[in-house]
């Protein structure tokens, strides 16, 4: 009975740890795999490049605890700054090539290919 005790009292933070980690890559899995979605996560763009369809509306989502902006060099379109689970969305309606930018971390860089 003791030994019993001890492996139920052991197995339950385990359990929670183990509901929580696999809850954790389930919603990241969904953010992820959004179509025509990118996220901002560790100060980097996810996917870096994206191929759409011209008419296509491309959504970026903040994920860090950090502010992000995206911004297109040329002018095009710019977001405010963005916080955590916030998102701009910009649609592309002629084909070409688009670089975008975070103006608060430029080393964060993508680029979306419009066809």
């Amino acid at each position: 009975m003791i030994r019993n005790a001890v492996n139920r009292a052991s197995l339950a933070p385990l359990s929670a740890a183990a509901i929580l980690f696999a809850l954790s890559l389930n919603s990241a899995s969904a953010i992820a795999t959004e179509p025509n979605t990118i996220v901002l996560e560790n100060f980097h763009f996810a996917p870096a490049s994206l191929t759409i369809a011209a008419g296509t509306t491309v959504t970026w989502e903040n994920l860090d605890e950090e502010s992000h902006t995206v911004v297109s060099p040329d002018g095009l379109f710019r977001s405010s700054g963005l916080e955590r689970s916030d998102k701009f969305s910009f649609t592309f309606d002629k084909a070409g090539t688009y670089r975008f930018v975070c103006s608060i971390h430029p080393q964060m860089i993508g680029t979306i290919i419009v066809k």
